[in-house]
């Protein structure tokens, strides 16, 4: 029944790899972390914040959950705006839920 079943031999001891191609390994996986995931997200981070200091009263603005409407009253001190959504109908929505500020007349196009 040997001819079924190969024999199997013990390979030499494997080589023991040095510690200096693991450091590569880790550089280079470090490199590719920052290139791919940690830069992006801090540039669009930065824009954010950047956004969100730009607001201003009577720019038309996109939230998070889809409303569109004009900034009605911005508070310097607080992290919220007052957003105009319809003729007497206005919101209090805080600046970090606002994702883009729309051009002008977007508004009335809808």
């Amino acid at each position: 029944m040997d001819f079924l079943i190969s024999k199997a031999y013990a390979a030499d001891a494997p080589q023991q790899g040095g510690g200096f191609e693991m450091l590569i390994m880790l550089g280079v996986f470090g490199v590719v972390f920052y290139f791919m995931i940690y830069r992006p997200q801090a540039k669009r981070a930065k824009e954010h914040k950047g956004l969100m200091e730009a607001l201003s009263k009577g720019d038309e603005v996109l939230t998070q959950g889809g409303i569109v409407g004009k900034i009605a009253k911005v508070s310097a001190e607080k992290d919220f705006i007052v957003v105009s959504v319809a003729e007497g109908t206005e919101l209090t929505v805080q600046k970090g839920a606002i994702t883009a500020v729309l051009p002008k007349g977007t508004m009335k196009s809808l």
